[in-house]
């Protein structure tokens, strides 16, 4: 199937990813390996290590990647991301958050330090070339930013390539403040495929027909795209009387009224920066036709909830129906591949071009 997939790199000459990337079950296993396996996602807050001896396990994208790991923080404060399955006959290690000195196996009593390394084993006596490399827990790629952990398997490309442009834009924020929210935060779950939800995302075209009350806070004739290469941006800019930035002078916007800077990373991450904070959006695919997506709010110190984020749930009750309509029509016998509109459906395309990329290997 992955080599069925081809998007023109012209967009005037492209045609949309095919119904049956959405349908087939087959390809979604293989999307497991070809695209989640190897690229970034977030885990948790940076505060479950926060302090020495701190360990905190977990499983990566359940249903899909279903990789136990283990974040931990080591006697000195450094941290750590390892495998959370015993190298002797792979029970899971540590199966609670807290506070420990050392990684005991509950099986047969093999110790590993907080870094991973072997410590030791009881009645391991005479085994040669023991202990060996391949004793010690495997460790993991992963990435402190905003005060998140992030986590990837066999990353494409280093984390800082895959945000740098977020970063570059808008070093002027106090990022450093952002406390989450627990009750402005929820979890959605829908009837459809993951990377629908990110189309719909990636494009402002449908503002006017879907989101009334977005349509009445920007300028949709000033919608903008910008693309990168893991990564994409639109920018809302604020009709007069609706809340923007305060941008200052320097930075690459200051002048401009923004409303709100959109920001998708490839695949499934979405950080949606307000003045009042961020609102990341976690897009994790549960099977072929069902998705969760994640919202985690975000505030700037001395913020406040302001009428933009009011609108958050409203919005995103609107996608849901319209995400979970196309998931309905792709299902026709007479729908294969669409057009992209050259002016509102660049970032569509941009990711439809990454799909391809990545499930080509």
């Amino acid at each position: 199937m992955s080599q069925a997939i081809h998007i023109a790199s012209d967009i005037r000459q492209a045609h949309t990813l095919p119904s049956s990337f959405y349908r087939s079950v087959q390809v979604f296993e293989q999307s497991k390996e070809n695209i989640f396996a190897r690229t970034w996602h977030w885990v948790a807050e940076a505060d479950v290590i926060a302090e020495p001896q701190q360990v905190w396990p977990f499983t990566l994208l359940p249903g899909v990647l279903d990789e136990p790991l283990l974040f931990t923080r080591d006697v000195e404060g450094q941290a750590h991301c390892l495998s959370n399955v015993c190298t002797h006959r792979g029970k899971i290690v540590v199966e609670q958050p807290g506070k420990q000195r050392l990684l005991s196996c509950g099986y047969h009593g093999r110790c590993f330090r907080l870094d991973g390394r072997f410590r030791s084993m009881p009645q391991f006596e005479g085994v040669q070339n023991f202990p060996s490399p391949a004793d010690d827990l495997h460790s993991v790629s992963f990435a402190t930013w905003l005060g998140l952990l992030f986590v990837s398997l066999q990353p494409a490309a280093p984390f800082e390539e895959f945000v740098r442009p977020i970063v570059e834009r808008l070093s002027w924020l106090p990022w450093d403040t952002l406390r989450f929210h627990a009750e402005h935060s929820q979890d959605y779950d829908l009837k459809a495929h993951w990377a629908l939800y990110c189309d719909n995302y990636l494009e402002g075209f449908h503002i006017p027909f879907v989101h009334p009350a977005l349509n009445q806070a920007i300028e949709f004739n000033q919608y903008e795209y910008e693309l990168y290469p893991y990564c994409s941006l639109q920018v809302g800019v604020a009709k007069e009387g609706e809340p923007c930035f305060r941008i200052p002078s320097g930075a690459p916007d200051h002048g401009r009224r923004i409303y709100a800077y959109y920001y998708w990373v490839f695949p499934n991450l979405m950080f949606n920066v307000y003045p009042w904070g961020l609102s990341l959006n976690v897009v994790e695919p549960l099977s072929h036709e069902c998705t969760r997506v994640r919202f985690r709010t975000y505030y700037f110190a001395d913020a406040t909830s302001d009428r933009a984020l009011n609108r958050l749930d409203i919005t995103e009750m609107e996608d849901e129906a319209v995400v979970q309509s196309v998931q309905l029509g792709i299902q026709s016998r007479f729908y294969h591949t669409g057009r992209y509109s050259p002016a509102q459906e660049r970032g569509v395309h941009h990711f439809h071009r990454l799909v391809q990329q990545f499930m080509q290997g």
